[in-house]
């Protein structure tokens, strides 16, 4: 198991320690048969997994305690803690938890009270599956430039048309938040945010996306697709402040995400090193060796310290965390990459068979890179705001 050292860090409280601790074990448990699937078919593994999660209560971290949650609103450490231990254990679990918050979390910042009790509830309870949808086949690091309309339709609906792509939970989810351009301003200052219930005519799926690691991916079409005016969420052209609120409590969660990952591939690699021989010895008494397991280590705990400083930022009542997070995702993600890269190294011929975990873990941590915001923009944005603080 991974070493839980970190749990004691004075970023962390005793109920978060307590928590992790307790998801820690129930994962150990729990996840191996939940997360089982076949390679193609993804679908019912995730199910499983929310409805599994959900009923134990590891669910809650995802709304506000008004709602069923944890507490009164959402805590950035608690959802990372709950990231990394589930992805220690298995990608789609995390990415089954990940979904429930970033696919409720703007009903959670910005629902009316209607809408918060309608949809949270089944949400936290794993009795609904949620989705957030954002990208777009030409707008995904640049929402400014997203296509898909909201043109009004009638007093009482809109009426939204175009497409949406790179969908997690794309056609399973039972609602979908989406982003579309309702006009009010030019560019970002013009999108608005919209709850969409799986089942409303004009919303279908145009295809199913599949990727190394197998999740749920989507491209969404909305031909003539009439929402409720009332399932609108804020005022109108709120959208793009709802959006980059939304990823400004999530970005430092995929940073989580991938220590999970770091660590379990750390774990593999220290136990694969000790056991095999190598020249009359143990792989592990090779110097070249060691060096790869230190540097694993050291990099592992780096990554940690920025994820939840930034977690901790944000939890203290920061309204904005754009700079401490993009950091986060930035250093976890690209740690991660690596420290599983030496994994498979120390692994050899065996890293890289299917069905071993490094082999699995090295397909896993490549998407995290990329999504929410890649390295590239991750740096872009960190740059903008050390200027921007500079000039102020």
């Amino acid at each position: 198991m991974a070493d839980r050292s970190f749990l004691d860090w004075p970023f962390l409280t005793p109920r978060h320690k307590a928590f992790a601790e307790r998801l820690g074990a129930w994962a150990a448990e729990h996840v191996p048969t939940l997360a089982h699937h076949d390679h193609g078919d993804v679908d019912p593994a995730c199910r499983l997994l929310v409805h599994g999660l959900g009923e134990a209560g590891w669910l809650k971290p995802c709304v506000p305690a008004a709602y069923g949650g944890l507490v009164d609103k959402l805590d950035v450490r608690t959802l990372c803690l709950a990231r990394e231990t589930l992805a220690y254990h298995s990608g789609l679990a995390d990415f089954s938890f990940a979904m429930q918050g970033l696919g409720s979390g703007p009903i959670s910042l910005a629902g009316s009270e209607e809408q918060k009790a309608r949809y949270l509830p089944l949400v936290a309870s794993g009795r609904q599956i949620a989705a957030f949808a954002l990208s777009e086949a030409d707008a995904g690091s640049d929402v400014a430039a997203m296509a898909t309309t909201a043109v009004p339709d009638g007093a009482s609906h809109v009426r939204l048309d175009g497409a949406k792509t790179w969908i997690s939970n794309g056609g399973i989810a039972d609602h979908y938040i989406v982003f579309a351009r309702s006009g009010e301003a030019p560019g970002a200052r013009g999108l608005s945010a919209f709850i969409v219930d799986a089942d409303t005519p004009g919303l279908t799926i145009a295809e199913r996306i599949e990727v190394i690691a197998p999740h749920p991916l989507a491209t969404l079409r909305f031909d003539g697709c009439r929402v409720p005016v009332s399932q609108r969420l804020g005022r109108p052209g709120d959208g793009f402040r709802i959006a980059m609120a939304t990823l400004d409590i999530f970005r430092s969660t995929v940073g989580a995400a991938a220590l999970g990952l770091a660590r379990r591939a750390l774990d593999e690699a220290l136990g694969r090193a000790m056991a095999r021989p190598m020249f009359g010895g143990r792989l592990a008494d090779l110097q070249l060796t060691q060096a790869a397991l230190a540097e694993m280590a050291t990099g592992i705990d780096a990554a940690a310290l920025l994820i939840y400083r930034a977690a901790w930022v944000k939890d203290g009542g920061a309204a904005r965390v754009t700079r401490e997070a993009s950091m986060a995702k930035l250093a976890a993600t690209e740690t991660a990459q690596q420290v599983i890269d030496k994994a498979v190294q120390i692994f050899g011929g065996l890293g890289v068979r299917t069905g071993s975990k490094v082999e699995e873990l090295y397909r896993e941590v490549r998407a995290l890179r990329i999504y929410e915001g890649a390295t590239e923009v991750q740096k872009i944005v960190i740059a903008r705001e050390l200027m921007r603080e500079k000039a102020s």
